[in-house]
């Protein structure tokens, strides 16, 4: 048996979650990572009925669905940013309230706090999400960043994720950080800087999704490599680079899906991504979460994709080998000199 093949709902939130359990298992999949958004896991709700854990794991169970990972990538993002018209539409209203951005700030925090909660009463050890980033618009230093604007970003990710990461341990549940532009950690050693920033705390660790490092010119088996005890869930997504002397790799002001850019997100197997070195790498890690699809390719359709992207995974996933190939060698060796 491979890894359990999952997929993440939060691009499919326009749909109701019984109707998207149906289609996922009709596509072959082991189970979902629910997103925190329409009606597919509602923190407020999972805390004040009681319920309402039991009635959503019945729901799933009658499509054979599993679930590994709540996601609240959404929430996530309003915690260290500089808010502005732009967070109105990614936050519940009780969240963005009167759109003051200390206030949203705070009610971010809180409510990734309560997510925390929320998976605690649900079963589930993983919350996945974003933290935003105070800092990401001093990304190309010009004007140049001001002595210790970088570092107060960082200090001020301590500041406001440490009480979070107390309800985090105190609720036996990881924050997995999907590493991604806009994020406090973006790259590798933006993430190292952002592991330092929390003194290592075991409750904060990473969403591993290699599209979003392949683009930067980051090989995704390094990051792999240089953090094997924090990759705490996995997400398959993959992307292309199409640099071809007019496009530019910081993508123009252009949206996804435009074909002027220099690069974009493509359906499993179709980008540049090599998932087989992935697999190897994480392997050599003992991973054996989920792999979580996050489906974004706005070329192809959805349906078609997901259905596709389940049968790439199974393909390309497999265990690492039990035995040593040239062992028998070694054992003539012996016997040769016995």
């Amino acid at each position: 048996m491979g890894r359990p093949v999952t997929m993440f709902t939060g691009q499919w939130a326009d749909l109701p979650l019984e109707s998207l359990a149906q289609k996922f298992q009709g596509f072959g999949y082991d189970g979902m990572e629910l997103a925190c958004w329409g009606d597919h896991f509602e923190i407020p709700k999972a805390l004040a009925d009681d319920s309402y854990c039991a009635k959503k794991r019945e729901l799933l169970d009658k499509y054979n669905m599993q679930v590994y990972a709540i996601s609240a990538h959404l929430v996530g993002q309003a915690v260290l940013d500089r808010i502005d018209q732009r967070h109105k539409a990614i936050v519940p209203d009780y969240v963005w309230g009167d759109g003051d951005p200390a206030g949203v700030n705070q009610r971010a925090a809180e409510e990734l706090k309560n997510a925390a909660r929320a998976a605690q009463k649900f079963g589930i050890s993983i919350v996945n999400g974003f933290t935003g980033s105070s800092i990401w618009h001093l990304f190309y230093d010009f004007p140049p960043a001001a002595p210790g604007m970088i570092d107060d970003g960082f200090k001020l990710l301590a500041e406001r994720f440490n009480p979070i990461l107390d309800v985090f341990g105190e609720c036996g549940v990881k924050f997995a950080l999907e590493v991604h532009p806009t994020e406090i950690a973006f790259d590798l050693y933006s993430a190292q800087r952002a592991l330092e920033a929390l003194n290592y705390r075991e409750e904060f660790g990473f969403n591993f999704d290699p599209s979003h490092l392949v683009w930067q010119g980051v090989d995704p088996v390094e990051f792999i490599r240089a953090f094997p005890d924090r990759i705490y869930h996995v997400h398959m997504k993959d992307g292309l680079v199409t640099l071809n002397g007019r496009s530019g790799i910081l993508a123009s002001h252009l949206r996804f899906g435009d074909p002027r850019r220099g690069w974009d997100f493509r359906s499993l197997g179709h980008g540049g991504v090599n998932f087989g070195e992935i697999i190897r790498a994480l392997n050599a890690i003992g991973y054996q979460g989920p792999l979580s699809v996050e489906w974004e390719d706005m070329g192809m359709d959805r349906e078609h994709g997901a259905k596709e992207s389940c049968e790439f995974v199974r393909k390309v996933d497999f265990a690492a080998s039990n035995v040593v190939f040239d062992a028998a060698f070694d054992k003539a060796e012996q016997t040769q000199k016995a």
